[in-house]
């Protein structure tokens, strides 16, 4: 017999809100021009960019695959670091004026109501998860853990962050439902036993997502029901607690 899940883990840029689109790579391009580095990444190239998690290995990837011009005599571990650390600083100054994506406030606070456990999980920079969920003091009380970061030895599509996340919660992989964006994402959770609903982002509509317990654009609320790629509808036309169940048990 399946266990019943108790926890709910978001993965947050694209799952919580479409930071990829309306923050990191802003916050990228900016860094990049405030040091003068003629390095430019538009919407295009960092939707490729994307297929590598984590943002320093996004930027080894970058100056790997397309050599972009470096400053002479510059030590390239050096300069990425740098980069991140003046990206995540910007990032955090854009966080707070992003919008939750639809039905991220509602099934949270669902969650929590019921007394499951309520997680974020993903390789993000804490400080980033914080900027957006501290703005939102209603949603940001309904999170139990923030697993996030380094915290890891390695990014996803590797379990590990996933691992930690049950580890920390005392819980087995049955007890947990992830929701996640991306290919990536739900081989990590997967990876870990984790079953998994994904939410397409702006960056993944066209990412193979076999595997899933089904794919829809947005959890949808009560007065815009969310559109199902995959998989059964919900009952209420929106992605509740009695759906995600339903999904686990099928």
């Amino acid at each position: 017999m399946k266990p019943e899940p108790r926890a709910l883990f978001f993965d947050f840029d694209g799952t919580i809100a479409e930071t990829e689109r309306d923050g990191h790579r802003l916050a990228y391009q900016a860094t990049f021009d405030e040091l003068g580095l003629d390095w430019h990444w538009d919407e295009r190239l960092y939707g490729e960019l994307l297929a590598v998690a984590g943002g320093k290995e996004r930027m080894e990837a970058f100056v790997r695959e397309h050599a972009p011009p470096v400053p002479p005599g510059a030590n390239l571990e050096a300069l990425i670091a740098e980069i991140h650390e003046r990206k995540r600083r910007r990032f955090a100054a854009i966080g707070p004026h992003i919008a939750l994506r639809p039905g991220v406030a509602r099934l949270s606070a669902e969650a929590k109501a019921a007394g499951w456990f309520v997680a974020v999980v993903t390789t993000a920079a804490p400080d980033g998860v914080e900027a957006v969920l501290a703005a939102r003091p209603v949603v940001f009380a309904t999170i139990d853990l923030i697993a996030a970061g380094d915290v890891v030895a390695h990014k996803k599509p590797a379990p590990d962050i996933y691992r930690y996340a049950l580890q920390q919660l005392g819980l087995e992989p049955g007890e947990a439902v992830a929701i996640e964006d991306s290919a990536i994402g739900l081989r990590s959770a997967r990876a870990a036993g984790v079953a998994t609903l994904v939410t397409r982002s702006s960056y993944t509509l066209h990412e193979d997502f076999t595997g899933a317990l089904a794919v829809v654009d947005d959890l949808g609320e009560p007065s815009v029901p969310a559109r199902v790629v995959s998989g059964p509808q919900p009952a209420r036309g929106y992605v509740d607690l009695a759906y995600l169940r339903a999904l686990v048990r099928a």
